[in-house]
């Protein structure tokens, strides 16, 4: 869409549009993520209230885009996929009836390239929001946010059975709950057919960041096969762990099988002895955390009913479940970085 065939009526809409991006340098600089967020945010407005109010259609976004960027040479933002970027980004935001006031104001405090990957990935307002608060809360790079993603963290989290609500008080309780996931991914694991239950331990220590990743955030490693004397016997726990949100020490106790009622019990003797032995008077109660390979969820219940110790127990994947024949076309997480930095210029 050639500029002659505007009217005046886009010189001066033009003009206007300068003169809010030339407001927001004054304020601050350009590149402060709020002020560039609010400046995304208003330019959208101002886009989509012209495009109603007229009959310029979306070929106000290319002339638009070439125009700011004439005028604005050393910014970047102004090309047309990302102009395409802010209508749908502020389009998804302000069509959600229900947004509160406080996610409003998050919205403006976690990257452009965190917004794309969720706009982009997302349809659904509730599991939008999720991953919105979780990348505030705990400061999620991108590549983790999209990880999260990709992983359904939304549709795991929380999901564990335990019995803290029965073991640990409100709302230490609730948070403990919230920590534990669902089934947990191992897809960065790569183990052969008929692993044993210390390859998977000891394939998740060679891997402990990417362990810690999946565990959640707050989890800090502490050791693997830990020793525990325990009236001059020795016991070892698979993997221990300190939770500094929870302030307590977790235990993870790994089963390559189905779960059976008597882990319970002894997870629950272990939990009792890192109580007796490792805990302090500024700790909380230790949790236990029970990662199997599949489980019947009724038995669960069953189990850890009359256990006086805060437990819970998860499902394990190693992959995820695609054809093979499909994985590899699907997008890496470093090509979809690509993707959307040159989205961003």
């Amino acid at each position: 869409m050639k500029k002659e065939l505007f009217s005046s009526d886009y010189k001066a809409f033009l003009k206007e549009i300068k003169s809010r991006i030339a407001s927001s340098q004054i304020k601050a600089a350009i590149a402060v993520n709020e002020e560039l967020l609010r400046l995304y945010w208003d330019l959208a407005q101002m886009i989509l209230v012209k495009q109603e109010a007229s009959s310029w259609g979306d070929g106000l976004l290319a002339q638009i885009g070439t125009d700011l960027k004439s005028e604005f040479p050393d910014m970047k933002g102004f090309s047309l996929t990302n102009l395409k970027y802010m209508k749908q980004w502020y389009i998804f935001w302000t069509t959600q009836t229900s947004i509160s006031q406080q996610v409003v104001d998050q919205l403006f405090k976690i990257p452009w390239g965190h917004h794309i990957a969720i706009v982009m990935k997302i349809k659904n307002s509730e599991e939008a929001v999720f991953y919105l608060q979780k990348t505030v809360e705990h400061s999620y790079s991108r590549s983790v946010l999209i990880h999260q993603i990709e992983n359904k963290l939304y549709g795991r989290e929380g999901k564990a059975i335990t019995n803290f609500s029965m073991t640990l008080p409100a709302p230490n309780s609730d948070l403990a709950h919230q920590t534990l996931k669902d089934p947990y991914i191992f897809d960065f694991l790569n183990m052969r057919e008929d692993y044993d239950k210390r390859e998977l331990e000891s394939s998740l220590v060679a891997h402990v960041t990417k362990f810690l990743l999946e565990l959640g955030a707050g989890f800090s490693y502490i050791g693997r096969q830990y020793k525990l004397d325990v009236a001059d016997e020795e016991f070892y726990i698979d993997l221990l762990f300190y939770h500094v949100r929870l302030h307590c020490y977790v235990v993870v106790e790994l089963k390559t099988g189905k779960f059976k009622p008597e882990y319970a019990g002894k997870l629950s003797f272990y939990v009792s002895a890192v109580d007796g032995i490792l805990k302090s008077e500024y700790d909380n109660p230790t949790i236990g955390i029970l990662i199997c390979k599949s489980k019947n969820d009724t038995v669960v219940e069953y189990a850890l009913r009359d256990i006086n110790k805060p437990i819970g127990v998860s499902e394990y994947a190693l992959t995820k479940s695609l054809p093979n024949e499909f994985k590899s076309s699907l997008p890496t997480i470093e090509e979809i970085e690509v993707e959307l930095r040159d989205g961003v210029q």
